[in-house]
């Protein structure tokens, strides 16, 4: 098979290999950082298929100065980037990676619980920054995680598995959702409206993909909801939440804390965030694992190597396009 494909960043080089053994041509964009538009709008053109990130917007002058291109194939689970309708309307098809990350995202989400809750990274550089002159019984005093109620906002798999792991911690679950789910019921996690959870829930965490309905789902109205013991924990998407209420929030003690793992204009943060004891931040590494990030690329390849074939990927994401193939 002969195919001209873009690869927007580098990916794990056993998902690079695939690619190459079964295209003509591979490029992979040389720099450590994410393409500028310019950068991306010059290099997608004359391509057979795409591989991005959720850093590239994939919209109609993409479409339009790439009239070849067979299929686009995202290194994630959300596509909110990607103009799926146009696509569509073009005959190409779409593609995520679902599944593979589920487990190590929920992980990372207990993570930010706990170091939320215990106050891990402030601890860290207590003992870093020379202050730590013996132990005290009011020393740097955290949260209880176990016995507590966790909010889930989100019942799919990532949210379910969240759920699934405050078992072993004898935590009182609760969940909302666009519709009820019997998988994450099955973990004893009980239904609530989004405002009764926000009120329930000493953690909250954010397990919904990012649409127009999502965004800013917890602004100011949503935070003065929750206990002024409870915490946030947001490892999905960036502007589900409302950053600059986030802030005001930590600040004036409408929560006690926050985990994240995004941001609403990453990598930008909100003014304030950084400078706030109260929240604990990470680069964006909820599927951050050597094998989870492997499993991702190899998924993504194939899904492309199926594309650029003329096939359906196993992960598509808009089997109707090919209605519209010409």
């Amino acid at each position: 098979m002969s195919a001209n494909v873009l690869v927007t960043r580098r990916i794990p080089d056993e998902s690079i290999r695939m690619l190459e053994a079964a295209c003509g041509v591979v490029d992979v964009n040389p720099h450590d950082r994410a393409l500028t538009r310019d950068e991306f709008l010059e290099a997608v053109q004359g391509r057979d298929g795409l591989l991005c990130l959720l850093t590239e917007d994939i919209d109609d002058e993409v479409l339009d100065i790439s009239p070849g291109l067979r299929g686009v194939a995202i290194y994630a689970v959300g596509y909110n980037n990607i103009d799926v309708d146009a696509c569509t309307r073009r005959g190409i098809p779409v593609s995520n990676t679902p599944g593979v990350l589920t487990d190590t995202t929920a992980d990372i989400a207990w993570a930010l619980i706990f170091a939320t809750a215990r106050r891990v990274a402030e601890g860290d550089r207590f003992v870093r920054d020379g202050r730590f002159t013996g132990w005290g019984p009011l020393l740097m005093l955290g949260s209880d995680v176990t016995g507590k109620t966790l909010g889930i906002v989100g019942g799919g798999r990532i949210g379910t598995a969240t759920a699934r792991r405050a078992a072993g911690f004898s935590m009182r679950v609760v969940y909302t959702s666009r519709r009820r789910n019997a998988t994450i019921e099955c973990t004893g996690a009980r239904y609530l409206p989004l405002d009764d959870l926000l009120g329930e829930s000493d953690f909250v965490s954010l397990h919904v993909p990012l649409t127009p309905e999502t965004t800013h789902l917890i602004s100011e109205r949503e935070l003065n909801l929750m206990k002024p013991t409870a915490y946030l924990i947001n490892t999905t998407r960036g502007p589900v939440v409302d950053e600059k209420a986030l802030v005001q929030a930590l600040r004036n003690g409408a929560i006690a804390g926050a985990g994240l793992d995004v941001f609403e204009r990453e990598p930008e943060l909100e003014p304030g965030l950084a400078d706030l004891e109260n929240v604990v931040m990470l680069p964006h590494v909820g599927s951050g694992t050597v094998a989870t990030r492997i499993k991702m690329g190899n998924m993504a390849a194939a899904n492309l190597i199926a594309m650029v074939s003329g096939e359906d990927p196993p992960n598509c994401v808009n089997p109707e396009w090919k209605q519209y193939r010409t």
